[in-house]
């Protein structure tokens, strides 16, 4: 293979320390794409590896996996997208020879990994991705939309497991943007009531603004037990969804249910032991599912971007030369960030 160009690439070095990189691109390999990147996003991931508390993720590391730009250069056999396209990427990596995978069920990959953990991140100039997991924008999406198909298909992810019912009475715990794209999507699969629980008076308005019917926040004396037993009258909520990723969340999730109920648990848990009464799980025969990443749900989620306007999101945008800042402004409670977009 050949260089063909310079990569600047922006990686945590240490806990809440930025740096960049610069590695040459080389010609994409067989079924492989280059794609020159207009939106990176920043990821609740990207802020837990920003810490260096992601579980999964050791230091340095390149960052950034939500993203869209345009493909400049096609290697041998690319069939699905082609020069100038706009696309989007699903930034998963499996192996593709696991039992799951070739039943094809590629999210429970035995290795599945992301960008972000393998590979570079999309927090650069240019990216080399696989084709199949490039997908065409529509017209009608910017690049900065297209940034957030990947948190989107990652609610798709959780609201298709949730199996969210005509009327149901629906908990969302946190309203970053995972939980606020929970939101609209469980209003847009008939839910009934969608009670929403966070600390942040902007991103619960934001909430509200995506479909959510009641709000409740700690912070301003709102009591998220109480909230439960007034909607339900005390029997519990019909399915919750658990997008923080603390011990005190999970617990929430769990005792906001009613007897059968279903919480589908999202957040990544820097602290990932916890402790619960497990008595309440045989009590109240209440169930309780992961939700990681997608398998499939990309197409879904470009469908369903017709109809949730995700640009709305997009609190704060910076240049690609200021990650530093645009991380610490994710952190920043003042900022009243809900997604931050970096452009090259």
């Amino acid at each position: 293979m050949k260089e063909l160009l310079k990569n600047r690439l922006g990686r945590v070095a240490s806990p809440k320390t930025v740096d960049f990189i610069e590695r040459p691109v080389m010609e994409p390999g067989e079924g492989e794409v280059l794609i020159n990147i207009k939106a990176s996003a920043i990821c609740g991931s990207d802020m837990h590896i920003f810490s260096g508390k992601h579980p999964s993720v050791s230091l340095p590391v390149t960052i950034g996996h939500e993203f869209s730009g345009d493909v400049i250069v096609l290697g041998k056999g690319v069939s699905r997208v082609k020069i100038g396209d706009r696309v989007t990427v699903e930034p998963c990596i499996v192996c593709g020879k696991c039992d799951a995978c070739l039943h094809g069920n590629y999210g429970y990959c035995e290795h599945i990994s992301f960008t972000y953990r393998n590979g570079d991140g999309a927090m650069a100039d240019y990216i080399t991705v696989k084709e199949n997991y490039a997908y065409p924008l529509p017209e009608r999406l910017s690049y900065k939309a297209g940034a957030l198909i990947e948190p989107m298909s990652v609610a798709v992810h959780a609201v298709r497991r949730a199996d969210i019912r005509l009327g149901e009475k629906v908990l969302v715990i946190g309203s970053g943007a995972i939980g606020i794209l929970v939101i609209a999507l469980c209003k847009l699969s008939g839910a009934g009531e969608i009670l929403v629980c966070d600390y942040s008076a902007s991103r619960l308005a934001m909430a509200k603004e995506f479909g959510a019917t009641i709000a409740v926040n700690p912070a301003a004396g709102g009591n998220l037990e109480q909230a439960v037993m007034d909607l339900t009258g005390g029997t519990g909520m019909d399915k919750t969804f658990e997008c923080v990723g603390r011990e005190s969340t999970f617990i929430q999730a769990m005792t906001s249910l009613r007897r059968d109920g279903l919480a589908t648990v999202i957040g990544i848990f820097e602290e990932p032991k916890i402790s619960i009464n497990a008595m309440r799980f045989i009590t109240h025969e209440i169930r309780v599912q992961g939700s990681q990443g997608y398998c499939w749900d990309f197409p879904i989620a470009l469908k369903m971007s017709e109809r949730i306007e995700l640009e709305k999101l997009v609190t704060h945008e910076f240049p690609l030369t200021e990650l530093q800042k645009a991380l610490e402004t994710c952190f920043d409670p003042d900022s009243q960030s809900i997604k931050v977009i970096l452009k090259p």
